[in-house]
């Protein structure tokens, strides 16, 4: 009994009270939050709140006058997003006219500037060249360099007298007005073998508002001077990417290929490029944001014109705004682009990723039965 009776303080003193945890992951959690919180709070001022006044904006027919936020402004719902799609008018007009100029700069500019990015990068990161400093500051120069000075530098290229033409007439051919001939390069081809006008088949019937003969015109020579100029600037930011991506493929994997005897397209193909895929989804994706998002080079080089073949939906938001004075179709036009862009993102991003997932998962499934079971 006795021995009994010491057993049980000493049990009760070898298990101490758990000390809860609760109090130290408090003070955590408090202190991480004071030091995000002015983060957070300038992006709710400067970030989110105007997003948020220009989606109700957006909603409204306001003119610029006062306000958008009294009760005089008249509340007009979707009426500015219905009319983009639906009515028939200059506006549906214009937007899907500026949506078919940058599906073709979106079609030309993404891929290009990504293979050549690439190519450049391959080219700077070759251990046999010399004077790669140099290769790398030239490819990247035009990148840092203001784009309204290039684009002002590009219109004197591609004047009728300038040195593009001048260059083609060197060869014997004769050079497009650039920016005043609004035939897309599609209707110029079909006008070499005698198609000037649109065949009755595709002279009607188009969605949205266009023909089919519009959908199908191509970029205009302005819209391709244009490609051109934010192809060659935006190439040496995207080489940069690529170029630390190459730098921190394996050396020994590239030297294994070459014992099995792969060749040098072999080793790119199958080596290089699987190791570098995700810089080519951040190269795309930026690229993909950077196209539907372009204004600065439009709004210098034509806004617009010829016969707006190089109109965009960023030129055309900000000309209705600031210009016609209809903020709310203005707003409902920027954020009718976000929603192209975020949904043009997530299915490069579904393109792009990974197909051996499910294999691999029914490889593991197969090696977990045992051998000769049935």
């Amino acid at each position: 009994m006795a021995t009994e009776a010491l057993a049980a303080p000493a049990t009760a003193t070898a298990r101490p009270p758990r000390r809860s945890g609760r109090g130290v992951r408090s003070n955590e959690n408090l202190a991480g939050w004071l030091f995000v919180a002015p983060v957070i709070v300038i992006l709710g001022l400067f970030l989110l709140l105007p997003i948020l006044m220009a989606l109700w904006v957006s909603l409204t027919d306001w003119n610029g006058q006062g306000s958008p936020f009294t009760g005089g402004v008249p509340f007009v719902g979707t009426d500015n997003y219905t009319r983009l799609f639906t009515e028939d008018g200059l506006a549906r007009r214009d937007f899907m006219t500026s949506i078919r100029n940058n599906i073709y700069y979106v079609a030309l500019v993404v891929p290009t500037q990504t293979v050549l990015a690439l190519g450049l990068a391959l080219v700077v990161n070759n251990r046999m060249l010399k004077g790669k400093s140099f290769f790398r500051t030239a490819f990247y120069f035009p990148s840092v360099t203001s784009s309204v000075a290039i684009s002002v530098v590009f219109l004197f290229l591609f004047a009728n007298s300038g040195a593009v033409n001048a260059l083609l007439d060197f060869f014997g051919i004769t050079g497009p007005q650039w920016f005043a001939d609004s035939r897309g390069v599609l209707h110029l081809l079909l006008g070499l073998v005698g198609v000037d006008s649109a065949p009755a088949v595709l002279a009607d019937g188009g969605p949205f508002g266009l023909s089919w003969w519009e959908w199908l015109s191509g970029p205009s020579v302005a819209m391709m001077s244009i490609i051109t100029l934010v192809v060659w600037t935006t190439s040496g930011t995207f080489m940069l990417m690529y170029l630390a991506a190459l730098q921190n493929v394996p050396v020994a994997l590239d030297e294994a290929s070459t014992l099995d005897g792969a060749t040098r397209w072999q080793r790119f193909r199958h080596v290089t490029l699987p190791l570098i895929k995700p810089t080519t989804f951040l190269v795309v994706t930026l690229g993909l944001i950077g196209s539907w998002q372009v204004f600065d080079q439009v709004y210098v080089m034509s806004q617009g014109e010829p016969a707006k073949t190089t109109l965009t939906p960023a030129y055309l938001s900000y000309r209705t705004a600031f210009r016609d004075f209809d903020y709310g179709s203005g707003a409902a036009i920027s954020f009718v682009l976000f929603l192209i862009i975020i949904v043009f993102t997530l299915v490069q991003r579904r393109v792009m990723a990974d197909r051996d997932v499910e294999p691999r998962r029914g490889r593991r499934w197969r090696q977990r039965v045992p051998e000769g079971g049935s």
